[in-house]
C-alpha cells in the first residue's frame, strides 16, 4: 500500500503528579486527543483556564477517517488560530453531483453566495487536522498534554471526580471540577460508568477506500445510485489532499468485512469504477457499519461526555466531527462562565438541552440519508428509482433526494437562553441561530465580522441614528459596557465619519464600517438596531429599538438565571 503520510510519534513525559504521594487536582481534565478533545483544551485555554488532556495513545488518527470539515466548523478553528493552515492544506469546495445509472440527475451548491471568509467545506484528513491542533495546543501554556497516560478508573461524585492513571512508570491520581470524555463512540469511561449510548444499527457495510491517483476529476462531491460500475449500490467519490481519493462502496449486509479489506479484493471494485488502466495505489481501507446512536444525558455529576462518546451518526453528511466540534463550543464556555462566578451552575445543564436537540437533528438526517441510500424493500427501491427519474426534470424532487445532507450550523430555537423578540426582522438570524460572517472594515483594515465578536458576550448595534437620538444611543452603550458579566460592544456603520465613533476609545467598544452593506443586509441591521450575541457567537436576543432594560434581561436569561431547577 502507499502512506504518503507518516505519523508523528509523540513522545511520553513523566508528569510531576507523578512524584505526588496523594491526588493533584486540577480544574479541568479532558480524556482523549482528537478532535473534539483537542479542541476543548483549545476553548478553555483561549480563555486562560489551564487543563490537562489524557491520551492513551502516541500520535495522531490512523488513516483519513473524518476527511468533510464544514464552514462552521473551519469558523470555530479560527478562534483557536489553527484554521487558516487546515484550509491551505485541505481541498476546498462547495459544488456536487448526483448520478442515477449514468445520467447526471442534478448539481448542487452549497454556498453560492459571496462575502464568506471561510469556504463550505474542506476536504482534509483527520490525521492532518488532529496533527495541527496538537502543534497548536504546544503554543498555549495552560494545555498539559500527556501522551501515554491511559485512564483505567473514574469516580464521578456530585462534587469531585477521581480518576486513576496508568503508564510505563506506574499508576497515579488525580483530582478535577470537571471531567470532559471524549474518547470515542466505544467510550471505556462511558461502559465503566454504566452508562449506555442507545440507537440503531442499520444492516448494511461499506467500504472505505482511500487511494492515491492523478486525475481530472473536479473538487465536487460525486454520488451514485445504482451505477453501471457497482450495480444496485451506492458510490461516493471525494478529494482530499495529496492527490487521495476517497471512495466509498456500498457492499450489502452479508459482506464479509475482513474478505472485503484485502487489497486483492478492493482493487477490482476500483478498476470497474476508474478502468482497468487506470493507475492507482490503495492509501488506506475500512469496512464500517451504518450507526445512530446517543446518550439520553451527557451529563453524570461533573462528568460530561462529547464527541462520539456522547453522540454517533453514519457518516454520510459529514456530520459526526463537525457536529463534535459544536458540541465542545456549546459546552466550554457555559463551563467558563461557571467557574468565574458570572453564571449560576445550572447553565451547565442547558449543554444537554441543546445540545441533545442537535444531536437528534443530525441522526434525524443521517437516518433519513442512510433510508434513501439503503431501501430496505422492494417498493421503496422503486419510490427511490422514480424520485430520482424525476429529480431529472424538477426542483422539488430534488429536495427528496438524500445521498447525506450535509452538516449545517445547529440552531437552538426552543433554548430557554433565548429572549423572545415582539420586533419584524427581515432577517432569518433570529435567536438560536449562529451568526454568519460578512466582511468588514476596522480601523482602515479588510477584516471580517466573526473575528470581532470576541470570547464574550457582543451586543452589535447600527450607530447610524438619527442626530436627535445619538445622545440616548450613547447612554445605552455606556451603560451596557459596565454591565456585568463584561460585554463587548460591536457598533456598525456605513459612513466613514460616524457621529458616535470616539467611543471606540473605549476597549469594550469596536468600530466596524459596513462598507459592503453585508452586515445590514444579512442581519436586518437598519439604524439603531441591535442583537446580543453568546460566547460561541449564538443569537439569544435582537430588538429594533433595544433599552437598558431589555439588554439585561437577555443577558440574565443567556446566563441561565432563569433555567429551572
Amino acid at each position: 500500500m502507499y502512506h504518503p503520510y507518516v505519523n508523528p510519534v509523540y513522545e511520553y513525559q513523566r508528569s510531576p503528579d507523578q512524584d505526588k504521594q496523594s491526588a493533584t487536582h486540577h480544574p479541568v481534565i479532558i480524556i482523549g486527543a482528537g478532535p473534539c478533545g483537542l479542541s476543548a483544551a483549545m476553548d478553555f485555554a483561549t480563555h486562560g483556564i489551564p487543563c490537562v488532556i489524557l491520551d492513551d495513545n502516541n500520535t495522531v488518527s490512523v488513516g483519513s477517517r473524518a476527511i468533510c470539515f464544514a464552514k462552521r466548523t473551519l469558523e470555530i478553528f479560527d478562534r483557536y488560530g489553527c484554521a487558516d493552515r487546515m484550509v491551505d492544506k485541505g481541498i476546498t469546495w462547495k459544488q456536487g453531483k448526483v448520478f442515477f445509472k449514468d445520467d447526471l440527475v442534478y448539481k448542487f451548491d452549497l454556498l453560492p453566495e459571496e462575502d464568506h471568509k471561510y469556504p463550505a467545506f474542506i476536504n482534509l484528513q483527520q490525521y492532518y487536522v488532529e496533527e495541527y491542533m496538537v502543534d497548536r495546543c504546544k503554543d498555549f501554556p495552560e494545555i498539559d498534554l500527556r501522551w501515554l497516560h491511559k485512564v483505567t478508573h473514574v469516580d464521578s461524585q456530585p462534587d469531585l471526580t477521581t480518576i486513576d492513571v496508568e503508564t510505563q512508570d506506574g499508576k497515579y491520581q488525580l483530582t478535577c471540577d470537571y471531567l470532559l470524555v471524549a474518547d470515542g463512540a466505544n467510550s471505556p469511561i462511558r461502559s465503566q460508568l454504566g452508562l449506555e449510548s442507545k440507537g440503531q444499527v442499520f444492516q448494511d457495510r461499506f467500504l472505505i477506500a482511500d487511494v492515491h491517483m492523478e486525475s481530472d476529476f473536479p473538487n465536487e462531491r460525486w454520488f451514485w445510485f445504482d451505477p453501471p460500475f457497482h450495480p444496485n449500490q451506492s458510490v461516493l467519490l471525494h478529494r482530499q489532499a495529496d492527490n487521495i481519493w476517497r471512495i466509498d462502496l456500498q457492499l450489502g449486509w452479508d459482506a464479509d468485512p475482513e474478505e472485503e479489506k484485502k487489497e486483492e479484493n478492493i482493487r477490482p471494485r476500483l478498476q470497474a469504477m476508474l478502468g482497468k488502466d487506470k493507475k492507482f495505489e490503495l492509501d488506506w481501507a475500512s469496512v464500517y457499519t451504518f450507526q445512530c446512536r446517543k446518550m439520553d444525558d451527557y451529563i453524570h455529576n461533573r462528568v460530561f461526555f462529547i464527541g462520539d462518546a456522547a453522540h454517533q451518526v453514519s457518516p454520510f453528511g459529514a456530520r459526526g466531527a463537525n457536529g463534535g466540534v459544536q458540541s465542545v463550543e456549546n459546552l466550554v464556555w457555559k463551563i467558563r462562565y461557571v467557574m468565574q462566578g458570572n453564571a449560576p451552575y445550572k447553565l451547565i445543564s442547558t449543554y444537554n438541552d441543546e445540545r441533545q436537540h442537535g444531536a437528534a437533528e443530525n441522526i434525524l438526517n443521517s437516518t433519513r440519508a442512510t433510508d434513501f441510500i439503503t431501501p430496505k424493500s422492494h417498493i421503496s427501491k422503486v419510490f427511490r428509482d422514480e424520485t430520482l427519474e424525476l429529480a431529472k426534470k424538477f426542483d422539488f424532487a430534488r429536495k427528496l433526494v438524500n445521498s447525506g445532507r450535509l452538516s449545517v450550523p445547529c440552531s437552538y430555537p426552543d433554548s430557554c437562553l433565548n429572549s423572545e423578540s415582539c420586533d419584524a426582522f427581515e432577517s432569518d438570524m433570529a435567536s438560536g441561530v449562529v451568526c454568519k460572517d460578512a466582511p468588514v472594515h476596522v480601523d482602515g483594515n479588510n477584516t471580517w465580522l466573526l473575528n470581532q465578536l470576541g470570547i464574550d458576550f457582543t451586543f452589535m448595534v447600527n450607530i447610524d441614528v438619527p442626530e436627535s437620538e445619538q445622545a440616548a444611543l450613547k447612554a445605552l452603550l455606556q451603560s451596557v459596557v459596565e454591565l456585568s458579566p463584561a460585554v463587548n460592544i460591536v457598533m456598525a456603520t456605513q459612513t466613514t465619519a460616524p457621529a458616535l465613533a470616539e467611543l471606540a476609545n473605549n476597549s469594550q467598544m469596536i468600530l466596524i464600517q459596513d462598507s459592503k452593506n453585508v452586515v445590514s443586509q444579512r442581519y436586518d441591521l437598519s439604524p439603531g438596531s441591535a442583537y446580543l450575541i453568546r460566547p460561541d457567537q449564538v443569537v439569544c436576543a435582537r430588538w429594533k429599538a433595544p433599552s437598558l432594560e431589555k439588554v439585561k434581561e437577555a443577558l440574565q436569561r443567556a446566563l441561565g438565571h432563569f433555567v429551572e431547577e
